[in-house]
């Protein structure tokens, strides 16, 4: 059983999730969060801390935004856009739940005060920008470090800010590398 709470955006979410791991889930509904459910988290962060887990689009983000802002010490689990994606859908509902435990194992925490380790030409040296593959180099990156997708300077961010080092780095890197036969 995960002892942190997993808070996710909606009812199928929280059935996929709920199928994949024994773990309790909150779901906020959307981006509005009513005052209720702001405070069912708030129990659970303080009591047993919280796993946010959003899907892997804008709103997603949106709402993960917000939720971080409001629970700094918050753990974050991010699904690939891809492993969570249909024709014309993307949602954590849409995961397998190998995709979910895969997450929930590398959960981390958003720090606060940036580590400036990673610049905009890091990401240029690795072809994570600058190039057609970018994106999807990015994706898979972020995938293997377990801080999800983001554009440039997204991805700088959270580099800095998800506490990566620079082993983290190159050994994500390397596997991408071997795994694409880039």
């Amino acid at each position: 059983m995960i002892r942190q709470v997993i808070v996710a955006e909606g009812k199928s979410d929280a059935a996929r999730i709920t199928r994949a791991v024994e773990a309790d889930v909150i779901v906020t509904e959307g981006y509005t969060l009513r005052p209720a459910v702001i405070a069912d988290i708030r129990a659970a962060y303080e009591k047993r801390g919280i796993i946010i887990l959003t899907d892997p689009d804008g709103p997603g983000e949106r709402i993960r935004a917000r939720l971080t802002t409001l629970f700094p010490n918050a753990l974050h689990a991010f699904v690939p856009k891809e492993e969570a994606s249909t024709e014309d859908d993307v949602g954590i509902e849409n995961a397998s739940a190998e995709s979910i435990r895969k997450a929930l194992s590398k959960v981390r925490v958003q720090e606060q005060k940036d580590s400036g380790l990673f610049q905009a030409r890091d990401l240029f040296a690795a072809g994570l920008s600058g190039n057609p593959e970018a994106a999807r180099r990015r994706a898979a990156v972020g995938a293997a470090l377990g801080i999800g997708y983001g554009n440039s300077r997204q991805f700088v961010k959270r580099l800095n800010h998800f506490g990566i080092t620079r082993k983290e780095w190159e050994q994500a890197l390397t596997a991408v590398r071997e795994e694409t036969h880039d």
